[in-house]
């Protein structure tokens, strides 16, 4: 019989790549898309962990267009962990509104 842990694998994050670029058009048109949507995924105390990371990579997978909370912290430290996930995450930063950040990545 085969081990179960054979059968599952982990997900594993993608390499860092580089952020998309967007359009001013295109921003706007996904700041409209964004806002019914209510955040999928809150960081907390912890900051941007390898968990955390799945986590935004998976909702982009299945959602492509998502927002996320992030609690504490100043302003200088939210667009910081934005540029990290973008960065890390091939995604584009679309909006920021207080502690709520918005991202896109194209399925």
């Amino acid at each position: 019989m085969k081990s179960s842990t054979s059968d599952t694998a982990k997900p594993v994050l993608p390499k860092p790549g580089q952020a998309l670029f967007l359009t001013p058009a295109q921003r706007s048109a996904l700041r409209a898309r964004a806002h019914a949507l209510n955040p999928v995924v809150m960081l907390g105390q912890a900051g941007l962990t390898d968990p955390v990371l799945l986590e935004i990579d998976a909702a982009l997978k299945a959602h492509e267009l998502i927002k996320l909370k992030v609690s504490g912290g100043d302003r200088a430290a939210r667009e910081a962990i934005q540029d990290a996930i973008c960065q890390r995450l091939s995604a584009a930063p679309v909006q920021q509104i207080g502690k709520v950040l918005v991202l896109y990545r194209p399925r």
